[in-house]
């Protein structure tokens, strides 16, 4: 069987109940996983951005891959 290197998966886990709050504790014990609670401060950014409409709209993929090598 190839093992398949680099890749992440991630899990969004409900703590709400003590069975998920325990599965998470023994999830922090692992060496292989790592934690993030909630999301980064630029995707936070961005979402609140794309709520108040700062958006940008594109005629096609071409000019948006144009947009975004800028």
């Amino acid at each position: 069987m190839q093992q398949i290197t680099g890749y992440m998966t991630y899990i969004v886990i409900d703590t709400t109940d003590k069975q998920s709050q325990a599965f998470l504790q023994y999830v922090k014990t692992l060496p292989f996983a790592t934690i993030q609670a909630g999301e980064n401060a630029t995707t936070i950014e961005a979402m609140e951005a794309a709520r108040k409409g700062k958006t940008t709209k594109h005629k096609n993929v071409k000019e948006l891959i144009s947009f975004l090598n800028k």
